[in-house]
């Protein structure tokens, strides 16, 4: 295509598009934002950037023509760009690339198929190269390419051209590479070929590392997989393959299978992978031997993983004498370290000490910024020497958080302590470090104590940090932490939050109602600070944390200490009951006071508190005012009546009475009866009111009488004129209704002029019969150019009453109403009733009247010249009882009076839509055959004629005949329509319509013998072509042929042609089609005419025919005769055209077998070959049958049947000898070899092995699986299994039928790769079974993976521990519980102590104390022993003594309490050894447990048994030590007094500004007590370590009595 698009799928979006010159016949993205496009002419770059257009690179070279483009590759930096495409030539698919330089700007072709660049660091060099690789197969064989393009770089050496062959199998002939990928990763070469096979080529050298075949089907596309360094490909079954390095085992794969140490070194060091250790330190050890130390260097740098990267290396370098004049050897080491990346950490500190030594700390600094040391402890020790804030930096790195912490304290930074210690999860005593801080600057401690609760658990205990705020005194800032602190607020900090309010309101109240006002805190106790809020004066407080309603009462009498923005909010938090007793307790303190913010409460709460509540509440302390000012909140937005009429009340007992004017006015939920009857008798000096309500609410009669009765008339005057004129009618009305005067009234209208409703005005006059009242001011108002209907309705009315000429004024006056005139005339004069409705047009009135009053004449006339549809239809419908009486009047006066076209036309309409044909009949002859204007009017003609074919068909013959100027072929066909089909002939014949006529007679009259007569006489073409058609309609095929003839008419040939042929009259046929082919020579006519030749047997003639000039469709005629079994002319027909596939089929059915062979063989389809196969196997021409079916099994689809149909016919033999012969074609597929497969296992399963193991990648394993399963073929069953990588299956088909399936090497290969493990346990299961002796082999291989906690306890389970023995052995390093508890009893039952003692001592994953108890009883002395020994490893030592004073293990008690460090344990044991008089190893014990024995215990022990003798070496070394101690401290002290007294006394009692955590003990504080052991340890002074024996005489003396017992 041309047109090009992008789109970005997360935006759903169109991003580019852009319309080509020339189709794109390969494109693919090169990097995220461009695309590469290829034309047939060029190749162009697309930028996603901006609005740029298509880049046109380079035009393709000739050497492309005419290939197919596979591929397009750039290098890394988009300087070389490469298009490959392939091409068949010569039986052989040949690859040509374009290899174009966008520097140089040219182009160089090459031969090959597929390429790649990489870039990759080669040798020693120190930049990168740009590497090309390419792969060819050509005539004599196929090679690899890599070679180096462009300028090698700055320092770089070129990169040796390499050329190595590509090897292909003999079985891949046709074989060639597809694709080419190069690893990045591993700097390895991927080449895929069109059969399956991957190479894999070390790029460095060109060695081929590894080839095998992965996929049966080509694979269409690769791409690199970044994170295993290999390759992706999709095959064309859809396949996903991954293809990667076996980083495990790659590099003693080169080593030790394709014997090359060398490529195992380079490609160990360029991937840092293992497998090489030994070629490594072999290299080192005989580079350094032979004194070429740099290249030692090079080599333990280099070496993979750091494996020569140890302490040993560097001592190794440190121990070489350096040459004079030379780097020592250590530094060269060093340097190529630091140029590689990071040393280690021993590394590290070994270049490190000279370093600082030399005084060089700039070059730490740099390698610090650089990462080219590993950090520890030790490194920082070493350098907080020099520089304490570079140590900072190293431990930081390090990770030591202690050292962190000490050196932020030292410097000052104690936030970062906070900080720090956070981000590593590090717990320091902030307590301590809080307190030491506090005391040398509190603004800061202040600040370290809000970092230790930012967080929301807080790094230290609140209260202890509040206690030293307070030791200070330090309310403010404690305040101030304490609200960082509590602010999450959270119910366990009650006790703090009290104590914050607390602290405050005794000393600065101001703050504390800060903090309640900001509502931070919920959880302290309310009553005890509401009660302090009190005292302090802080009364809101108090009322916000007050729950009582006493208290609450007691305070908020006191308003004007409150804000009352607030009291009002508080109220909104009280209950109803409790509101309404506060507003009673405050208005009862203060009235006066209180009112106001009363008002406020009630109106913001009267919803909750009730409005009737609050108004009763005012009206109990007679408080009208604050009953109105309440009222007037809320009135404008409640509905209640009540309120209405409250507010009303208290307006008016409170004098507003504008406001009770404007309620009155504006609301509408009060009751206005009570409204009025309370405004009566309120008696007020402005009525105002009174009447806003009577006119709101339709009281204006009532309010008339009483304004009239209370002589107050002139608010009568007031109320028409400036209040509602429009209610002017109503109080007329009431004044008639009191006697009024008629002159009052008249002047109270004449000033109200035009602002009332006239009609009600006379409606109301009117109904009190005074209507003559109004006539002056009615024909006033018509004086001054009113145009009012209702005034001059008024008007008519009273010149009808008084007949004062009234038909005058109805005809001439324009403005009056004429549906309301007509209505009041209906009675009094009906003609006056029609003249008013007829000049209004009021239809439905004016008929009404006409009929209930029979003036059908005046009707008739009106309807007429009314000329409307509706109207007729409404008065012709036959629920009119008058219908007829009008249609007279019609009739005989409306229609004979008028001359107007029209008038007739709708008339003639309105008859006709109203369905009366009689009546229209009798008008229609009115008119026309009368000798009217209208006789001749061809419409009226037709009219009279339709309505006569539909209401009275006896007269339609004699219309036709009188009448002249009607349209005949109108009227003809609607006759037919109605079956009058006499008249519509007699119409056709009068107007010499031949066609139209004897059409009549065919279709309608169906009489063929007159329409015969008829076209004789008329003897017309087109006559007896209608004829010949009704003819062949009635299947008279002779005769309608005839008639074809005789009318020369060929156009129905086909309907001839159809009619003979299912008649079987070819004969006459033959005539019609001669004729027809001399007036058109149409290839249907000859077509037919050959085909009606062969029906007749002309053959001869059908020969003649067909080899001369014609048009007929040869192959079609074939065909039908063929299937009309004519099979001789079929064989002419299909030899005339070289049909040979149907020709095949043709011979087949003559029995001509080889003839139809030779047929199928130049029609060469497989539907033919198909048809004569079949044929020839139903005729057994095995022979034949097989060339046949060679052609056929090469397509799948039609393998199946083929294979059916030898089947069904039990031709089984012949069937695989066909497949098996067709197996050896080019175009053998997968389906034929498993079919054959199939067929093996049902009819030769000897075969079926064999068969397999040759093709078993061709196969559908599959469908063969379910063919072996079910022949119950299990070893190749198996087989494929295994192939088809089902090793479930595989296992459990062998476990099942293990006589016929089971190998030993095959079982255990597979085991390993099933997916279910449940397998591995029933593969035991069965081993144990079937084969128990080769049960540790299968172990052996399933180690790996089984679940050994799993296998044991199942071998516990059917009791074969002993049988697995080796397997636990094997498995031990795993230090599983169970396995060591099972092989730690397999030792117990084989009495094996010594087994025994060293599992327990390898493995220590056990219950000891379970073992300990179970060998405690047992009878042999050794696992006693052993039970003692594992009770003293669980601490239980006194346990462990006893069961060796037991069996009297003297030793190993001695021992055991030794290591115990229990004094009680050894004195214990010396005592019992005196009680058995043991006292030879009473004397060793006191050697063994010396530093657990009191000296004046021991003393008292010997002098008590009289064994001085054996006592005196441990008292000599108590004096020595004592002795030694107290020299020790005299010394001590005379070194003190003398610093003393030379110091002068300048130092501060406790500590300057160092930190307590960094003082030591000789800084003011007395040293830490040292823990037990070290106090008996390393506290006995110079040369007495922990355990460590008495001086020689002392050990001299015990040495032959230990040695005795």
């Amino acid at each position: 295509g041309k047109t090009l698009q992008i789109f970005n799928f997360e935006m759903k979006s169109r991003m580019k598009a852009h319309t080509m010159n020339e189709d794109v016949v390969f494109w693919r993205w090169i990097s995220v934002n461009t695309v590469a496009l290829v034309t047939e002419t060029a190749v162009y770059h697309w930028s996603m950037e901006g609005d740029s257009l298509p880049e046109k690179m380079f035009d393709r070279h000739a050497t492309l023509n005419g290939c197919q483009i596979i591929n397009y590759r750039v290098d890394p930096a988009m300087k070389w760009l490469l298009l490959v495409g392939i091409a068949a030539q010569q039986n052989r698919v040949v690859g040509a690339m374009q290899l174009y330089s966008t520097e140089r700007k040219v182009s160089q072709p090459i031969e090959g198929h597929a390429a790649a660049f990489t870039s990759m660091k080669v040798g020693e060099n120190q930049q990168p190269s740009t590497l090309f690789s390419f792969a060819v197969r050509n005539a004599s064989g196929g090679k690899l390419h890599i070679i180096e393009v462009g300028s090698p770089a700055q320092g770089n050496q070129p990169f040796q051209k390499k050329a190595v062959d590509v090897f292909f199998p003999p079985e891949a002939q046709n074989d060639f590479p597809v694709a080419m990928q190069i690893s990045e990763k591993h700097g390895l070469i991927y080449l895929i070929t069109k059969y399956g096979y991957v190479h894999m080529y070390d790029t460095e050298t060109g060695t081929c590392i590894y080839m095998n075949r992965i996929s049966s089907d080509t694979i269409f596309v690769t791409v690199p997989h970044d994170s295993t360094g290999g390759i992706i490909g999709v095959n064309r079954k859809g396949q996903v393959l991954s293809v990667s390095m076996d980083s495990e085992n790659i590099i003693p794969y080169i080593t030790n299978v394709l014997q090359n140490p060398d490529l195992a070194l380079k490609i160990s060091v360029r991937c840092n992978l293992g497998g090489a250790e030994d070629l490594f330190v072999r290299k080192f050890t005989n580079l350094f031997n032979q004194g070429n130390f740099s290249e030692a260097a090079k080599v333990a740098a280099n070496a993979p993983k750091g494996i020569l990267r140890t302490p040993q290396t560097i001592q190794k370098f440190q121990q070489v004498p350096t040459q004079p004049g030379s780097t020592p050897p250590l530094l060269q080491y060093f340097g190529i370290l630091l140029e590689q990346g990071q040393l280690n950490k021993f590394e590290s500190l070994e270049l490190c000490r000279p370093v600082l030594q030399q005084g060089r700390k700039q070059l730490l600094e740099k390698w610090l910024k650089e990462e080219k040391l590993e950090c520890s402890e030790e490194l920082g020790d070493l350098v907080k020497q020099v520089d304490p804030t570079m140590a900072l930096s190293v431990y930081l790195r390090a990770n030591v958080p202690h050292k962190v912490v000490q050196c932020f304290a030292e410097t000052g930074q104690y936030q970062k302590i906070v900080l720090y210690s956070k981000k590593v999860n590090y717990q320091p005593d902030y307590i301590f470090l809080l307190r030491g801080i506090m005391r040398m600057n509190p603004e800061q401690g202040t600040q370290f104590a809000k970092l230790l609760v930012e967080d929301e658990e807080p790094l230290a205990e609140l209260n202890l940090v509040v206690d030293v705020f307070m030791e200070a005194n330090m309310v403010q800032q404690c305040t101030s932490f304490l609200l960082d602190a509590l602010k999450n607020n959270r119910e366990s900090e009650g006790a703090l939050q009290t104590r914050l309010l607390e602290m405050n309101l005794m000393s600065a109240p101001q703050v504390a109602d800060a903090i309640l006002g900001k509502h931070m805190f919920t959880h302290f106790d309310q009553a005890h600070v509401a009660q302090l809020c009190e005292n302090a004066g802080l009364l809101q407080r108090a009322l916000e944390l007050y729950t009582d309603i006493y208290d609450i009462k007691r305070a908020v009498v006191h308003t004007h200490m409150l804000n009352p923005e607030w009291l009002v909010t508080y109220f909104g938090s009280l209950s109803v009951e409790d509101s309404m007793e506060c507003l009673k307790a405050m208005l009862q303190a203060n009235l006066r006071q209180n009112l106001q913010v009363c008002v406020q409460i009630a109106t913001k709460y009267h919803e909750q508190l009730s409005t009737e509540a609050l108004i009763e509440l005012f009206e109990g302390f007679k408080c009208f005012e604050g009953l109105f000012y309440f009222l007037a909140s809320i009135v404008n937005f409640s509905q209640d009546a009540e309120v209405h009429f409250k507010y009303i009340q208290a307006a008016c007992k409170t004098g507003q009475i504008k406001e009770v004017e404007r309620i009155c006015r504006e609301s509408n939920c009060y009751n206005a009866e009570s409204v009025k009857n309370f405004l009566k008798d309120a008696k007020l000096t402005d009525q105002l009111p009174l009447i806003i309500v009577c006119d709101r609410f339709d009281f204006v009669h009532d309010l008339v009488l009483y304004l009239y009765r209370n002589n107050l008339q002139k608010y009568i005057e007031i109320y028409v004129q400036k209040v509602n004129p429009g209610r002017l009618p109503v109080v007329v009305g009431g004044l008639l209704d009191v006697d009024c005067g008629e002159d009052i009234i008249k002047g109270l209208i004449m000033s109200v002029r035009g602002q009332f409703d006239t009609n009600e005005l006379v409606a109301e006059v009117e109904k009190r019969n005074r209507l003559k009242l109004l006539l002056p001011w009615l024909e006033a108002r018509i004086h001054d150019g009113s145009t009012e209907s209702a005034t001059h309705n008024a008007l008519a009315k009273i010149y009808i009453d008084s007949n004062n000429n009234p038909e005058r004024f109805l005809r001439e006056n324009q403005y009056y109403d004429s549906l309301v005139v007509g209505k009041y005339c209906e009675k009094r004069d009906p003609h006056l009733a029609c003249v008013s409705y007829e000049r209004g047009l009021c239809d439905e009135e004016l008929i009404k009247v006409c009929n209930e009053n029979s003036l059908f004449k005046s009707e008739a006339r009106y309807l007429v010249k009314r000329r409307e549809p509706d109207l007729w239809a409404t008065v012709l419908t036959e629920e009119n009882e008058y219908r007829r009486q009008l249609i007279d009047q019609v009739v005989q006066t409306a229609l004979s009076e008028t001359q107007d076209a029209d008038d007739v036309s709708v008339t003639v309409k309105a008859f006709m839509t109203a369905n009366l044909p009689n009546e229209l009949i009798e008008l229609l002859e009115k008119i026309v055959l009368d000798n009217s204007v209208f006789s001749d009017h061809r419409n009226l003609q037709n009219l009279l004629i339709l309505t006569a074919i539909k209401a009275d068909r006896s007269r339609v013959m004699e219309y036709i005949n009188r009448l002249d100027n009607y349209d005949a072929p109108d009227i003809a066909n609607i006759a037919i329509t109605n079956e009058l089909y006499e008249e519509a002939f007699a119409i056709f014949k009068k107007f010499e319509v031949n066609t139209s006529a004897i059409q009549v007679l065919i279709e309608n009259v169906q009489n063929l013998d007159r329409a015969y007569e008829f076209a004789e006489r008329c003897n017309e073409p087109s006559v007896w072509s209608l004829l010949a058609k009704a003819q062949l309609d009635a299947l008279l095929i002779k005769e309608a042929i005839d008639s074809y003839i005789k009318a020369e008419d060929p156009s129905t040939y086909m309907d001839v042609v159809d009619a003979a042929g299912k008649s079987g009259n070819y004969e006459d046929l033959v005539r019609y089609l001669q004729m027809a082919r001399k007036n058109a020579r149409d290839p249907y006519v000859e077509t037919e005419l050959v085909y009606a030749y062969a029906k007749t047997n002309r053959l001869a003639e059908l020969e003649e025919f067909i080899s001369g000039p014609n048009h007929a469709q040869i192959q079609q005629v074939g065909d039908r005769c063929y299937d009309d079994k004519l099979y001789e002319a079929a064989k002419l027909l299909y030899n005339n055209v070289s049909n040979f596939a149907r020709l095949a089929s043709t011979l087949v059915h003559l029995g001509e077998y080889q003839a139809a062979v030779d047929g199928a063989r130049k029609a060469n389809s497989t539907r033919t070959w198909k048809e004569v196969c079949f044929a020839c196997i139903d005729g057994q021409e095995f022979r034949l049958a097989q060339m046949c079916g060679l052609h056929i099994v090469v397509h799948a689809d039609e393998l199946e049947e083929l294979i059916n149909y030898y089947q069904d016919r039990g031709y089984f033999e012949e069937l695989m000898t066909l497949l098996e012969a067709a197996l050896g074609l080019e175009r053998a597929h997968m389906g034929m070899f498993t079919e054959l497969a199939i067929l093996y296992s049902k009819y030769k399963p000897s075969k079926m092995r064999e068969h397999l193991e040759l093709f078993w990648s061709r196969v559908n394993i599959p469908k063969v699986l379910r063919a072996a399963e079910q022949a119950h073929l299990w070893p190749e069953l198996v087989f494929l299994y295994d192939k088809y990588e089902e090793f479930d299956n595989a296992i459990l088909t062998m476990m099942a039928h293990p006589v016929e399936s089971w190998r030993e090497s095959m079982f255990k290969d597979i085991i390993t790769k099933v997916a279910n493990i449940e397998l591995y346990y029933k593969s035991l299961q069965f081993y144990l079974d079937f084969k128990p002796m080769l049960l540790n082999d299968l172990l052996v291989v399933l180690t790996p993976r089984l679940d050994h906690t799993r296998a044991v306890n199942y071998f516990m389970k059917v009791k074969h521990l002993h049988l697995v023995k080796p397997y636990l052995r094997s498995v031990q390093n795993n230090n599983n519980k169970t396995v060591n508890e099972a092989l730690n009893n397999v030792l117990i039952e084989e009495e094996d102590y010594n087994g025994l003692r060293t599992s327990i001592d390898a493995y220590d994953n056990l219950d000891n104390v379970a073992l300990a108890q179970k060998l405690e009883k047992h009878e042999l002395l050794e696992f006693r022993r052993i039970a003692a020994y594992l009770y003293k490893g669980n601490n239980r030592w006194t346990q462990s003594v006893e069961l060796c004073k037991k069996d009297k293990l003297f030793k190993d008690a001695m021992q055991y309490t030794s290591e115990s460090r229990k004094q009680e344990l050894a004195e214990s044991l010396i005592a019992w050894f005196l009680e058995n008089d043991y006292f030879e190893c009473f004397g060793s014990c006191l050697f063994v447990c010396y530093d657990l024995l009191r000296p004046d215990v021991i003393l008292e022990l010997s002098w008590r048994h009289n064994i001085l003798d054996y006592t005196m070496p441990f008292l000599i070394q108590v004096m020595r030590e004592y002795i030694t101690k107290v020299d020790k401290l005299a010394i001590s002290e005379e070194e003190r007094k003398v610093v003393e007294e030379a110091a002068p006394d300048t130092q501060p009692i406790v500590f300057d500004k160092q930190l307590m955590i960094t003082s030591g003990p000789g800084m003011g504080m007395a040293p830490a007590p040292q823990p037990p052991q070290q106090m008996m340890g390393g506290g006995m002074g110079t040369g007495m370590m922990m355990n460590m024996p008495p001086q020689p005489p002392f050990g001299a003396g015990y040495g032959g009595g230990f040695n005795s017992m």
